[in-house]
Formats: C-alpha cells, sequence, structure tokens
C-alpha cells in the first residue's frame, strides 16, 4: 500500500544511489515520509545495491513511502550502466511529470540533477551530505569531482548543506557562491532516543557485558571514512589503564575483517563487542557510558545528536560537521583525527572528572532540538515553496 496521490499535489522526486544504512539515506527517508501528504506527492528512487553496509528498502516500504528501484543506478563508475540510467530517469521524470527532483548521494546527484534537466523539471535540488570529494583521494580524481560539481552546478536551483562547514569547503573549491546554498541540518527521531524499549542491563546482558564495566561505544560504518582501526587502537590504549572496560561497535563494512583482525593482533578481542547491522540503536546507546566517533571526514554525522540525545557523553575527531554540532568541552571533546592517542586521553578526562561528563550531556541535551526530523522538515518544505513560486509548473 502507497500513500495516496492526488492531482493538485506538488510532485517531488527524491534519487539517492543506494538505501543502505547511513546518514544520507535516513535524511532522504525521513524527508519522504514527513513531508505533507496534503500537499506533496513524494517518490523515492533508488539503485538496488546494498551490501555489508546493510539497507533500508524495507523500512522505506514500511513507511508507505512509494519507491522506484532503478537497478542500472549503481554506485561505482560504470560508463553503460551510468548512460543507460541517465536515459531511463528523463523518460520516468517525464511520464511522471515531477515538478521537484531532489537529490542526494554523489552519484545519483550528478546523473539525476542533468536528466532533471533534460526532462525539464522546473525545480532542480541537490543535498550535499558530505562532498563526493575530500583529501584523502587521489589530486586527479579530487579535481575530477570538483569539476563535475562545478558544472552540475549551473543546472542546480539550490544545494542544501547539512552543515555550515561543508559549504565552506564547497566554496574554497570554487562550487558555487554562498547564494548557492541553504543550511539545512539533517534531522532524526528525537523521540526515539533517550526512551530506550529496552532497559539498560537487559541490553548489557544481551551482549554478555557485566553490570558494572566501562562501556565505551560507536555506531558506525566499517569504512576508511569512519577509522575503525583507530577506534580500535584508542580501546587498546584504555585496555591497558582500565581493568573492567569493555567497547561496542555497532555497524558492518568493508573495514570488518580488518578490524577484527588488529583486535586479536592487540590482545583485546575478547573486549570488543561488535554487533553487526543493528536497528535497535536506542537501545544500544543507553548501555554505554561514552560514546565515540573516529571519522576521518563526515557531512553532519546524526550519530552525535542521537548520542547526545540518549545522554552520553560524545568525544568526536574534530571533522566537518562534527566540529559543528560539537563545542568543545562544553557540550562534547573534540580531537584530532588520525590520533587515536588523542581519543584515549579523551576518555580518559571524562571518566576522571564526573563532573565534566555531566556538563558535557547536561549541555548536549540542550541543542538536539535544531536536529529534530520535523524542523529539518519544515525548512525542506520552505525552500520548496520558495522556490516554486520562482519557477511554476507551466506544464
Amino acid at each position: 500500500m502507497t500513500k495516496q496521490n492526488t492531482t493538485n499535489k506538488q510532485k517531488v522526486l527524491h534519487p539517492i544511489t543506494r538505501l543502505i544504512i547511513g546518514g544520507a539515506q535516513e535524511n532522504t527517508m525521513l524527508t519522504a515520509d514527513y513531508l505533507d501528504q496534503e500537499k506533496w506527492q513524494v517518490d523515492v528512487l533508488s539503485g538496488i545495491q546494498t551490501g555489508s553496509e546493510g539497507s533500508i528498502i524495507d523500512e522505506v516500504c514500511n513507511r508507505n513511502i512509494p519507491l522506484i528501484l532503478e537497478p542500472l543506478l549503481v554506485r561505482e563508475i560504470h560508463p553503460v550502466k551510468d548512460f543507460l540510467a541517465f536515459f531511463r530517469l528523463i523518460r520516468l521524470m517525464k511520464r511522471h511529470k515531477y515538478h521537484i527532483v531532489h537529490t542526494h548521494s554523489s552519484k545519483a546527484g550528478i546523473i539525476g540533477r542533468w536528466a532533471a534537466w533534460a526532462a525539464g523539471i522546473p525545480v532542480i535540488i541537490h543535498t550535499v551530505h558530505g562532498w563526493g570529494h575530500h583529501d584523502h583521494q587521489h589530486l586527479l580524481v579530487r579535481k575530477f569531482y570538483i569539476l563535475l560539481e562545478k558544472i552540475t552546478l549551473k543546472i542546480t536551483d539550490q544545494l542544501i548543506a547539512v552543515s555550515e562547514k561543508n559549504i565552506f569547503k564547497g566554496v574554497d573549491d570554487g562550487i558555487g557562491q554562498l547564494k548557492n546554498y541553504s543550511v539545512i541540518r539533517s534531522g532524526i527521531e528525537l523521540e526515539r532516543f533517550g526512551h530506550p524499549l529496552v532497559d539498560k542491563q537487559t541490553m548489557r546482558n544481551q551482549l554478555g557485558l557485566p553490570s558494572d564495566a566501562i562501556i565505551i561505544g560507536t555506531v558506525t560504518r566499517l569504512s576508511s571514512q569512519k577509522a575503525p582501526l583507530d577506534f580500535i587502537q584508542a580501546a587498546t590504549i584504555l585496555a591497558q589503564k582500565l581493568k573492567k572496560v569493555y567497547f561496542v561497535v555497532v555497524g558492518d563494512g568493508p573495514l570488518r575483517d580488518a578490524v577484527v583482525k588488529k583486535a586479536k593482533a592487540n590482545k583485546i578481542d575478547k573486549k570488543i563487542i561488535l554487533t553487526g547491522l543493528r536497528r535497535d540503536i536506542p537501545e544500544l546507546m543507553n548501555c554505554f557510558d561514552i560514546f565515540v566517533l573516529s571519522s576521518l571526514w563526515e557531512g553532519l554525522p546524526r550519530v552525535i545528536p542521537q548520542a547526545m540525545a540518549s545522554g552520553l557523553p560524545v568525544i568526536a575527531t574534530a571533522i566537518d560537521g562534527s566540529a559543528e554540532i560539537i563545542q568543545h568541552e562544553r557540550n562534547g571533546l573534540l580531537v584530532p583525527p588520525g590520533k587515536p592517542a588523542c581519543i584515549a586521553n579523551a576518555v580518559m578526562k571524562i571518566l576522571n572528572s564526573p563532573d565534566l561528563g555531566n556538563k558535557l550531556t547536561e549541555e548536549a541535551y540542550k541543542s538536539i532540538n535544531e536536529y529534530s526530523a520535523q524542523k529539518m522538515v519544515e525548512r525542506i518544505e520552505k525552500l520548496y515553496i520558495r522556490l516554486i513560486q520562482i519557477k511554476p509548473n507551466k506544464r
């Protein structure tokens, strides 16, 4: 069963490359779900690839969001599939007569916007959940992605950035000017966090964790971007200092085997719990004592406000959107990226100063309403209305 459509609704398509478990994907799903059904007919289009990062395709369907799966839309560069996907998207957009195409993720962002332009879609928007180019890429690859974004901006009515730092990065790289961007922070369903359906002790029992242990947790994708090996190295340092400490890693990804191997090599594999992919994040966070995010680059990591809403002191690397959410030593602690020893030192700082931990969680809780899904969608809807007034549908 899908949400009902009527002819007086504005039609919106949200193309995204993959519906894996991730911030961009959940942002897209919540936008489609929370937009007023009396005003908007919202479809989501995605490729079918998932992999070790898991899938939210079933969740999208369970929310009765109309979903179009396009098997030719793939993450990797594939000239034949990309070419065919481009023309299939043009045909789809023309057939459904969308007024707005709002793209997400790098691949769908490029192909989807050019397909929308070719199909004559009045309003074209792209959300930057984190740029596809970054400092850890080969210089030529990075320059190629920047060039694509510069060219595609010419047919884009507005870029949405989930953090101000993404805007500054884009402008510094020559991708438009400040007027081309709007900041709309990625929202979460705040009511789910801090109100777990399973109590702390029950969840610890399920994970095989002692009730009196210190639990340091992370919720992340096991990929190079998230630097999970840095988390393991920090855990190694902490395990040498603390007797009853355990580490919970929620998530999966291509570096899972490397994480297991490093934990064994460092002789802390008995202290590490790898839960794999889970959707009961509020319940898992409830059994943590401290939350850590060790990423090398980010857009705006939704797990940080989730951890804050769960009442956890947060330690994160001082990069991109993370440094925008966290004000150092006010509502969390920031550490340099790629420095596991600094993560360990920050954990010890909180453990050695309960007053600091309490202050961080109290201040963090005051700021989390900025990251509610309702507020995010209200701002997106205002942007839609403004752009529609500028570029009304004449078809």
